[in-house]
């Protein structure tokens, strides 16, 4: 629910990830991709049809209606 505040305090926001519509809470990408077991060395980030530079993950906020891509990198053989 927009607007809706959760027990941290951080807001509650609307946005597609990966094509599909989720309800976050507010914060930078990379408190996204924390909040996902996802490692920040290891993803690469397209905000709004833009490549997000990993060395700005941290600094780049989420707002409502922002559309990401987030890719994983996995090893193996």
């Amino acid at each position: 629910m927009l607007g809706k505040r959760q027990s941290k305090g951080a807001a509650v926001i609307s946005i597609v990830l990966n094509g599909e519509q989720r309800q976050v809470r507010s914060g930078s990408i990379a408190d996204l991709v924390a909040s996902l077991g996802l490692d920040v060395k290891k993803v690469a980030v397209e905000r709004n049809r833009e490549i997000v530079p990993r060395s700005t993950l941290a600094d780049v906020a989420l707002a409502e209606g922002d559309a990401l891509e987030i890719v994983h990198f996995v090893g193996g053989g």
